[in-house]
């Protein structure tokens, strides 16, 4: 069965891990949920167990498994989401075969039942045609009765870009590119198309710039939307060069120089004050001010304490 990592998947991962309150427009968009993106996003184990017919355990890893918890209650949801970049007429078996693992991983026994609570589940389609369906669904028949729930489905290349930041779905800026897949080896010639291009690239970055601005979007996570969108442009521009170099030369510049995230832990080996201190003196260059380095630093969990005061110290 189809199961094979792409660099999409490594993107939607990151993106998941480093900038959790991304995905809550996104879970608002595509199961009418209705939450502020003041929530907790609380990731779970993503690794799945699955028996073979030969008795061997065979791994798998969702793209993810997370609850989102209320903000004034203890309330929580349960999703799964994968990313799809290709056709797979597998993909419904690998989310009911998911499902009911991420299900049964947190089932509870209460004397002689056991009950199990399944996630809402939704595929991201980065590609759809004509075939894909608007929803799916899994049908469950069991000795006591049928059950089914609906597979959600995402069409990102649907979405174009004022209504990705008007219902903020920051979290599809890195894939945006795939608009553009069916003509990017024209556009790779055609200097014209190749400038409309860039054009189009350096209003999301002065978009995502004025959020920043506006205190509505901090910048470490603009500053990892960005080197995502590098990274799947790599992927997905492989072989045209011109369409590479300006789409990164709009999203990178100084930020792509270096790994936000990789810059965050440069003092994880060091003493915590050393550690502050380089940290700080890294940071500053690429950063306007000491409040957005503050930011950037209390991202890490080790510096999650760090005041602005001690900021300003080494700044």
């Amino acid at each position: 069965m189809n199961n094979v990592n792409t660099p999409y998947d490594d993107v939607f991962r990151t993106l998941l891990t480093d900038c959790k309150s991304l995905i809550i427009p996104v879970v608002n968009e595509v199961f009418g949920e209705h939450f502020t993106g003041e929530e907790k996003v609380v990731l779970k184990e993503n690794e799945i167990f699955l028996r073979q017919q030969e008795g061997d355990e065979e791994k798998r890893i969702t793209d993810s498994s997370f609850a989102i918890v209320g903000i004034e209650s203890d309330d929580s949801k349960q999703y799964h989401l994968e990313c799809q970049s290709t056709a797979d007429g597998s993909m419904l078996i690998r989310m009911y075969e998911y499902d009911s693992q991420i299900a049964l991983k947190e089932g509870v026994m209460e004397g002689a039942v056991l009950n199990v609570h399944f996630p809402q589940s939704a595929i991201l389609y980065l590609r759809h045609n004509s075939n894909t369906p608007d929803i799916m669904k899994i049908c469950i028949h069991t000795p006591g009765g049928s059950v089914s729930y609906p597979v959600m489905v995402m069409k990102v290349k649907e979405y174009d870009i004022d209504e990705i930041f008007e219902k903020k779905l920051l979290f599809l800026i890195p894939f945006y590119i795939f608009s553009y897949e069916s003509g990017l080896g024209q556009i790779n010639e055609d200097v014209t198309r190749l400038r409309q291009l860039r054009d189009t690239f350096e209003m999301i970055n002065s978009r995502l710039e004025r959020m920043c601005m506006d205190e509505t979007l901090d910048r470490y996570t603009k500053m990892t939307i960005c080197e995502m969108a590098q990274k799947v442009v790599e992927a997905l521009a492989n072989k045209f060069a011109n369409v590479k170099k300006e789409v990164t030369s709009v999203m990178g510049g100084k930020v792509l120089e270096y790994k936000a995230k990789d810059i965050l832990r440069q003092g994880e080996s060091k003493g915590k004050e050393i550690g502050l201190d380089a940290l700080v003196n890294t940071l500053r260059d690429m950063l306007p001010d000491a409040e957005a380095v503050h930011e950037a630093v209390i991202r890490n969990e080790e510096y999650r304490d760090v005041t602005l005061e001690q900021i300003r110290k080494y700044y």
